[in-house]
């Protein structure tokens, strides 16, 4: 503490003498720079602290998706390579070794050339599926239109939802002569037709926004900017290769009676899979599976390559601003401690949660 107080001390006195204003009353300012998405509302007027809180926000709303889409190609790739299929196993084994022996900065700077460069303009921008356009200047998608009762109409929809599963799971139900599949279908069935039925009750309060060809450039719909489509698909592709490798250890980890014990109880594949040896590996997979989340939060920084703006560029843009490098630096050390730790917590108490019981 000593040591820590003497640098602060130093440091400051060096700044002073160079004339360089230090504290953090700049936060307060106007920023009076534009930042060319967020996930939260910001103009060039509000503060540097604003500013910093878009960064924040569009730091980790990148690397939500990031984590679940990564956690979701990963056990699809995991399962690939354990299956016993020839071409599956070797296609998932070349992904794995092309993906985790190419640095990531040079997969952004990849894909981030294939969105600018090689799909056509917006003319003739390109229609995988209805609705769905890919061009230069971005990826537009149909957007969720909510009108003013819309609210009401998704609250009726969970509710009903959660009564249907308490009913299926119910001693009545379950007791009757009936498939259990069966029960599924019938069960989701009467949801969907109890939704569409109140849909058109309440005239239609949730829609769909279709994007248009209007002139030179699409209107509405959802729009992702190259840049985040760019650094989206680069973090997850990457991040697939190690999460599959994870779960595909933590799942040849459990012994292989386990599978033998299902197959003569009758079950399917299927469900000795999900039903026996996940729940099992996921006390394997999870240990591991924090770091990885971790490494893939900092690895939302390198998103600075590509120019989208999330929390380093925006730091970067305000110490040009400002000059005072130094507390826009702690601020960013600060901001990724706390996810970090607070990621960890999370994983952490999930593993307890899962861990086996011993007396």
């Amino acid at each position: 503490m000593g040591l820590l107080f003497w640098l602060g001390n130093n440091t400051a006195s060096n700044l002073a003498e160079r004339g360089i204003r230090t504290g953090l009353d700049f936060l307060s300012r106007p920023a009076r720079f534009p930042i060319s998405e967020s996930v939260i509302r910001y103009d060039p007027s509000d503060s540097f602290l604003w500013a910093f809180a878009v960064g924040i926000g569009n730091t980790l709303w990148l690397s939500f998706l990031t984590i679940v889409l990564a956690t979701l190609g990963g056990l699809l790739l995991a399962l690939a390579r354990l299956s016993g299929h020839p071409l599956l196993t070797r296609l998932g084994r070349s992904y794995v070794t092309l993906f985790r022996n190419i640095p990531l900065i040079v997969q952004l700077l990849f894909f981030y050339g294939i969105a600018t460069s090689v799909f056509p303009a917006p003319r003739d921008a390109l229609n995988p599926v209805p609705g769905v356009f890919l061009s230069l200047r971005g990826v537009y998608a149909p957007a969720l239109e909510i009108a003013p009762g819309g609210g009401l109409f998704l609250v009726l929809c969970g509710l009903s939802l959660v009564g249907v599963a308490l009913a299926l799971r119910s001693r009545h139900l379950r007791g009757r002569h009936m498939p259990r599949a069966l029960r599924l279908v019938l069960g989701v069935a009467g949801w969907a037709g109890f939704c569409v039925a109140l849909w058109a009750a309440m005239e239609r309060p949730i829609g769909l926004d279709l994007p248009e060809l209007t002139g030179l450039n699409f209107r509405g719909g959802t729009y992702l900017s190259p840049e985040f489509a760019a650094v989206l698909i680069g973090l997850v592709l990457y991040t697939s290769a190690f999460t599959g490798e994870i779960i595909r250890g933590g799942i040849e980890a459990i012994a292989r009676g386990q599978w033998e014990a299902g197959r003569a109880l009758g079950l399917s594949e299927r469900h000795i899979m999900f039903r026996i040896i996940l729940p099992q590996a996921l006390r394997v997979i999870v240990p591991p599976m924090t770091s990885q989340y971790l490494s893939t939060v900092k690895n939302t920084t390198l998103a600075v390559a590509v120019g989208y703006p999330e929390l380093g560029l925006i730091v970067n843009t305000v110490t040009n601003q400002t000059g005072q490098a130094l507390e826009s630096i702690l601020i960013m050390l600060a901001v990724f401690l706390t996810i970090s730790l607070s990621v960890s917590a999370l994983m952490n108490l999930y593993n307890a949660r899962i861990a086996l019981v011993e007396r």
